[in-house]
């Protein structure tokens, strides 16, 4: 394959795209909704549709648009605050979009997902059935996070908008994904604060390097600052979904971005992409628990072979045959996301043991395989 190092061959043949705009880009200074903002990006995506282009929105701005709707300047502490903001303030975000669309003829339809569609593999697929279903019919889908209902935050938020454009990206197999944001992209150092701040026009991959450089810096609105938009970049990528970051202030980035000009940053998508049901197992599920292995183990799964019992040390969690489990190395990193072949209390039974005394141990054996290569999503 030739190298591809221009953004026309890189965005060359995109079709199905993914635009996020966040809290910062959809309000104003005192956190209420930009109208005439949200109507340019409206008029832009409207556009891209007219072209051909299939069109995924994902938006942020429900809390936003709660405060103004109850006049309230300073985002809220409370769980049940934020949530009582976010469902005043959906009804009127949807309501915007909805008038604002119809004056260009469109339809739009309404998905509020949590992790729980993306942690349940038939939920998964019938959330991308209906994105295709909006896409065929070419009505635009906005998406965003149903914080009204989730009563436990850490355990099935998503948590910012960035991390679920990336979610969606993988569902609906999208070539790209433009993130609108406060800042034109990324700097090789905090652009606020050093003069010399030098814009990042194209990231090939994504090291610690470029980490280090995103900082931890976001608007006093947002959830997400340029660390989840490189948490977003890391995991798209893997998909075969390139994505540009760019400033909001100007909605026409969007098309700019579309037809290849030199706008923002864009992360380069790879070339080997990692399957779709592999996506979801390394970013979608809720993990129950997790297994530290051994060297040997560890060589053995980087080099595409199952997980055996033997290489097993230690089990954490209580979970069943079929859960969705972290293996760690011996210093505690996650390295991977697999699939069980067997519960917590048998690999307990089992670990650092040959795969020929599983049966004499346990009285039955359902597989050589604690976790089958073909259920295994490495990390980076």
């Amino acid at each position: 394959m030739k190298n591809r190092n221009t953004r026309e061959e890189i965005l060359e043949n995109i079709q199905r795209i993914v635009v996020k705009v966040g809290t910062s880009t959809l309000t104003n200074e005192n956190g209420h909704l930009d109208i005439e903002k949200i109507r340019k990006i409206v008029l832009e995506l409207s556009n891209l549709q007219d072209k051909g282009y299939d069109v995924i929105l994902v938006s942020s701005g429900a809390v936003g648009a709660g405060m103004g709707l109850l006049n309230i300047n300073e985002k809220p502490k409370t769980l049940a605050e934020k949530q009582m903001l976010s469902a005043v303030g959906q009804v009127s975000l949807m309501q915007i979009y909805q008038t604002l669309f119809k004056e260009h003829n469109k339809i739009v339809g309404q998905l509020l997902l949590t992790k729980e569609e993306f942690s349940n593999r038939k939920r998964y697929l019938n959330m991308r059935n209906v994105c295709n279903a909006f896409l065929k019919r070419k009505i635009i889908p906005i998406i965003n996070e149903n914080d009204a209902i989730v009563s436990n935050a850490l355990k099935i938020k998503v948590g910012d908008n960035d991390t679920m454009s990336a979610l969606v990206s993988g569902l609906i197999d999208a070539d790209l994904l433009i993130i609108l944001s406060d800042i034109d992209g990324l700097y090789n150092k905090n652009p606020r604060k050093y003069e010399d701040a030098n814009l990042i026009h194209i990231v090939g991959d994504i090291n610690e390097d470029i980490k280090k450089m995103a900082g931890a810096e976001g608007s006093k609105f947002g959830t997400g600052g340029m660390v989840t938009k490189i948490i977003a970049a890391e995991m798209v990528t893997k998909i075969g979904t390139s994505l540009v970051i760019a400033s909001g202030d100007e909605p026409k980035n969007i098309t700019r971005i579309v037809e290849k000009e030199n706008i923002g940053t864009l992360f380069v998508k790879k070339n080997k992409k990692i399957s779709l049901r592999k996506y979801w197992l390394a970013y979608g599920p809720s993990k129950e628990g997790a297994l530290t292995i051994d060297n040997g183990a560890k060589s053995a799964l980087k080099n595409g072979k199952s997980l055996l019992s033997v290489g097993i040390k230690s089990v954490e969690g209580t979970f069943d045959k079929g859960a969705i489990v972290e293996i760690e190395d011996l210093k505690g990193k996650v390295i991977a996301t697999g699939i069980s072949n067997y519960s917590s209390e048998e690999i307990n039974l089992i670990k650092g043991e040959q795969s020929e005394n599983i049966e004499e141990i346990l009285g039955y054996k359902y597989d050589d395989a604690v976790i089958h290569i073909d259920n295994v999503a490495m990390k980076k």
